[in-house]
């Protein structure tokens, strides 16, 4: 089997082809733009296997699209390609206009192509995307479920909910064989310092304020993406055309109960006089600020089998003691292109 992954160098791309490649035996086409958020390194450890490759390609760029169509004869497309940051779609949308919107328009067009010529007759499209399509939930509503109605908040999130229904409408439309998947907050290694864990992780052993958006009362579901990547596996293999799965790590959090427990964990592992706690800065909300997200993952843990492996207390663990671990790999992203101490709270 042969399997496109777009975005495959970006977080959640990067853990899926690792994945692919040391538990299955298919042959994976990561195929990415490489974007600040892209990082090549973080796909070391299978670089050298021949059943690895890497494209530098723009999912917006048709043309190189269908030669690598032409060359691989992909048996699946699973599109994470996608520009992810909330608050960068804030400052700026255009660029989640054109690689969440063009770029899986271009992609749709290209695979329905290659697919409408007969070349592979189980042909698969599976679309990643966010359960912030959904909107926000208030204490007490009912999780999000697959039949949860589209109310998305911020640039970001309208991106991803429009990629949704072009997805959705290439299947009902042409037939395109098509697989749709909404996740929680993914967490764990190799995750950029942007985000909300390692950005507080960051922050805390660089001696930075740990900045918190309103009351830190806003409430993730979160999935440590190693889970994730299980879970999309299972999806390309056993999930049914034409349905959508949610998955998510039935994990619910405060946000500011997230970054009590990274400095408690942070005092454990690499102790400093005082705690880590006292870093903490309560900074202006931002616009649209979802209260609360929860998935309801029973559909994918009823008919594909899948459940998360990691508790949220196993998962962070792991993922602080990776920070601590891996200073080569992050100190490279902050010392080209960001300073901590103005890199705002994410979730």
């Amino acid at each position: 089997m042969m399997i496109f992954v777009t975005g495959g160098a970006g977080f959640i791309g990067s853990t899926l082809v690792k994945h692919l490649i040391n538990n299955t035996r298919y042959h994976i086409i990561n195929i990415d733009k490489l974007t600040y958020a892209s990082n090549i390194e973080s796909l070391d450890s299978v670089a050298d296997s021949n059943r690895y490759y890497f494209e530098q390609v723009d999912i917006c760029d048709a043309l190189a699209l269908q030669k690598l169509f032409e060359k691989y004869h992909p048996d699946a497309v699973m599109n994470l390609a996608a520009e992810s940051h909330v608050d960068r779609s804030i400052d700026g949308a255009a660029p989640f206009i054109k690689t969440n919107i063009v770029g899986t328009f271009t992609l749709l067009e290209t695979a329905r192509a290659y697919w409408s010529d007969g070349a592979k007759t189980n042909f698969k499209f599976h679309h990643i995307s966010t359960d912030e399509v959904f909107g926000d939930l208030e204490i007490g509503d009912p999780a999000f479920t697959e039949k949860t109605s589209y109310m998305p908040s911020s640039p970001y999130s309208a991106s991803k909910a429009s990629s949704d229904h072009l997805v959705r409408a290439w299947g009902r439309t042409y037939g395109l064989p098509i697989l749709i998947t909404n996740c929680s907050n993914n967490y764990g290694p190799y995750h950029h310092p942007e985000k909300l864990i390692p950005h507080i992780i960051l922050n805390a052993i660089h001696g930075k304020p740990l900045p918190i958006y309103g009351d830190g009362t806003n409430i993730r579901d979160w999935l440590y993406v190693e889970d994730h990547a299980r879970a999309l596996t299972a999806v390309i293999e056993h999930g049914v055309i034409g349905e959508t799965y949610n998955v998510g790590g039935n994990t619910e959090r405060k946000n500011i109960d997230v970054v009590h427990m990274i400095c408690d964990l942070l005092n454990e592992m690499r102790p400093i006089e005082g705690n880590y706690r006292d870093q903490i800065e309560f900074v202006k909300d931002r616009p649209g600020h979802d209260r609360r997200y929860a998935i309801n993952a029973s559909k994918i843990e009823k008919e594909l089998g899948f459940s998360p492996t990691e508790t949220f207390e196993t998962g962070l663990r792991k993922t602080v003691q990776w920070y601590l671990d891996n200073e080569s790999w992050w100190s490279k992203i902050l010392g080209e292109k960001y300073n901590l101490a103005r890199l705002g709270e994410s979730a």
